[in-house]
């Protein structure tokens, strides 16, 4: 691991976003003993987990639990994901670093998602922000939790086709206005490109300023890693990732493929963009999933191919 902060941040989703796409369940101590793993390999994030209706997502019970073991590591940033008040408010009193919100740029899949239109997702992040200041403002001089939001199918929805670029700036601006402390935008069915990369991330750029944060992207269609260069162009500098691909959205069809971290760290860590990530301790991670669910299916070049000979980062600085 590298001493130096990271050039980039790789924000770890698999315990959320993976595991909440696998019908089977992963016991709480397997899957504390893998975020555990994940720590050690100097990951700066994890998405431990999502406070969720139980019945919905019955792999997301324990989240509370979870979070709490997690906390107790030394180093990562412990991330979850509420899809409204009620969620945050779990989360707040579970003592998260961070909550993620989800809040889609397309109707069907907002309904599908979180069972509310985009506009109502935004009023949630505005009670979610209200109810965060609050709580900061009682603790006295006590940490703030973070609000980020995520806009899912910002560039495409398997329901409804395109989405309108300036439909997810306009909603980036309404959810920044409502709180968030950060807006990130999720291709959340893998339809994504290049060019489509580089343009909307500008635009969100203009629009929220400093606000605009990072990048959510699937592989479903082998565009992950060359959205991750498009996006790196235009200065976005933190991407989710799932250990060994796993997950995607089970409320849109054909949303499979999140880019493998052991990949997307290998790319970055071959530009010469420190990540502060140990590359093998994250492919040796994978044995906790393989362990906790046999036969599940893992994906990644790297973990494959191994490291080259001889393979040493060239940092700029």
């Amino acid at each position: 691991m590298h001493a130096r902060s990271p050039e980039v941040v790789v924000s770890e989703v698999g315990p959320r976003d993976g595991l909440q796409s696998i019908k089977r369940m992963m016991p709480t101590d397997a899957k504390i003993a893998w975020i555990k793993a994940l720590a050690a390999t100097g990951l700066p994030e994890i998405e431990v987990g999502s406070f969720v209706n139980p019945k919905l997502l019955p792999q997301m019970a324990d989240t509370a639990e979870v979070v709490s073991a997690a906390l107790q590591l030394d180093g990562p940033a412990i991330l979850a994901l509420v899809p409204n008040l009620r969620g945050a408010e779990r989360a707040f009193a579970a003592g998260v670093h961070r909550v993620t919100m989800p809040v889609s740029a397309s109707r069907a899949h907002s309904l599908s998602n979180i069972n509310m239109t985009p506009e109502q997702a935004v009023e949630q992040v505005a009670a979610v922000c209200s109810a965060r200041d609050s709580l900061a403002k009682s603790n006295g001089a006590g940490r703030r939790v973070a609000v980020e939001v995520g806009l899912s199918t910002a560039f495409g929805c398997t329901m409804e086709g395109p989405v309108s670029e300036d439909w997810v700036v306009h909603l980036a601006g309404l959810v920044a206005k409502a709180g968030a402390d950060t807006v990130n935008l999720s291709d959340t069915t893998g339809m994504g490109n290049p060019a489509q990369v580089k343009r909307l991330f500008r635009r969100l750029h203009a629009e929220v300023g400093n606000k605009a944060g990072g990048a959510h992207f699937h592989n479903t269609r082998g565009q992950g890693l060359a959205n991750v260069v498009a996006a790196l162009e235009v200065d976005v500098r933190t991407f989710d990732a799932s250990l060994g691909g796993i997950g995607g959205c089970p409320y849109a069809p054909g949303a499979s493929g999140n880019i493998v971290t052991e990949d997307l760290v290998y790319l970055l860590e071959a530009m010469g963009l420190r990540t502060g990530i140990d590359i093998e301790a994250l492919v040796a991670a994978r044995l906790h999933i393989l362990s906790a669910l046999p036969g599940e299916a893992l994906y990644g070049h790297v973990p494959e191919a191994g490291m080259p000979k001889g393979f040493v980062a060239q940092y700029a600085n």
